[in-house]
């Protein structure tokens, strides 16, 4: 793990998009790239950034880590925030893979969905946030078919629930973000930090980020 600490979150968010960008450039000069992303606030203004940077975006697509089951037009979709802050502006022309169709719940939609997300494999660069219960994407701890999606077994997409979740989820599993060629992770504020510390000492059953801490560059700042 590679920690990297920042003066400010304004300087960490610039950093953190200027880094990302130049490692999508560099893999966009032998072929199409890969980029997945976080849902939820704390991202946008890393999201921002990188929509006003000039990339070859029409060979880039994007995906989510994980997304809520619930429709775009929802206020908790991750899919809806994607589009508001990232896929705008210069970013326009990537392409967005999703994570959700319209159907009751996400075990309905896992195959097609995964068949579309398999040729756009491995992810070219991940970028991942984490919660003060140290899961990452939708694995939680305690999650109901959290050891299947920690396996290196796993299929490429995991519908999880979990009492922290809120709504039915869908997520990429650890096998997916661990292949990953370029791992970040961001983190802000106190709590983070002391949730990042107590993680390097536990199982990755109790803090699933430990899937993929080892390989990972951590970004944060107070």
């Amino acid at each position: 793990m590679i920690f990297q600490t920042y003066p400010s979150r304004e300087t960490l968010m610039a950093g953190l998009a200027a880094t990302m960008a130049n490692e999508l450039r560099t893999a966009l000069t032998e072929g199409p790239a890969t980029l997945s992303v976080p849902g939820g606030t704390t991202p946008g203004p890393v999201f921002d950034a990188l929509s006003e940077t000039d990339l070859d975006w029409p060979r880039v697509s994007v995906l989510l880590n994980d997304e809520r089951w619930v429709a775009e037009d929802s206020p908790r979709s991750n899919t809806r925030l994607l589009r508001e802050r990232l896929l705008r502006g210069k970013a326009a022309g990537a392409t967005l893979v999703p994570l959700y169709a319209p159907a009751p719940q996400p075990e309905d939609k896992l195959q097609v969905l995964s068949e579309a997300i398999a040729p756009h494999l491995p992810i070219t660069v991940l970028l991942l946030g984490m919660g003060a219960d140290m899961h990452t994407a939708s694995l939680f701890p305690g999650a109901d078919k959290l050891a299947e999606a920690l396996s290196p077994q796993a299929p490429i997409l995991m519908a999880l629930r979990a009492a922290a979740a809120g709504e039915p989820r869908i997520t990429l599993s650890a096998r997916v973000l661990q292949a990953a060629h370029h791992i970040h992770i961001l983190i802000t504020g106190p709590e983070k930090h002391a949730a990042l510390l107590r993680a390097q000492t536990l199982t990755p059953s109790e803090a699933p980020i430990r899937v993929v801490l080892d390989h990972s560059t951590v970004h944060w700042a107070e």
